[in-house]
């Protein structure tokens, strides 16, 4: 008995998903959503007609960025797959450095969007690890 596996299928809202699976979801404004899981740091979610953006804001590293930086960012998103370190440069003041991902959004499975977050989560703590000598 012990080796029998059952598989259900069951249909939620994107939302109703995440809700149940214990984050916290907020609408910022048209298909943008400021999602959290437990202390976690949170993830924006711009949700297209056809794909899903998720995306970690880590910060503005200007002050301290540099082609050592960058190249420890790059050499490591081959660590971080499927996640990517990026720079969101849509405030040109203010650019911030992030982690991204995205998912086509026609037919998600329960295990496939809870395993971005935690490679995000996973990403984020590899973020940390870099970061921390030019934050000291």
């Amino acid at each position: 008995m012990n080796n029998i596996t059952i598989h259900t299928k069951k249909t939620d809202t994107f939302t109703d998903f995440l809700q149940n699976n214990g984050f916290e979801v907020e609408a910022i404004e048209d298909d943008i959503y400021r999602v959290v899981r437990e202390d976690e740091l949170p993830v924006y979610l711009a949700v297209g007609e056809e794909a899903i953006y998720f995306e970690v804001d880590l910060g503005n590293v200007s002050g301290f960025a540099g082609k050592e930086l960058f190249f420890k960012l790059l050499d490591a998103n081959t660590e971080i797959l499927p996640v990517s370190f990026g720079i969101n440069n849509s405030n040109p003041e203010d650019p911030r450095l992030v982690l991204a991902e995205s998912r086509v959004s026609g037919d998600l499975s329960d295990g496939e969007v809870l395993s971005v977050f935690d490679a995000l989560e996973l990403a984020a703590d590899k973020a940390e690890e870099i970061l921390e000598p030019y934050l000291g």
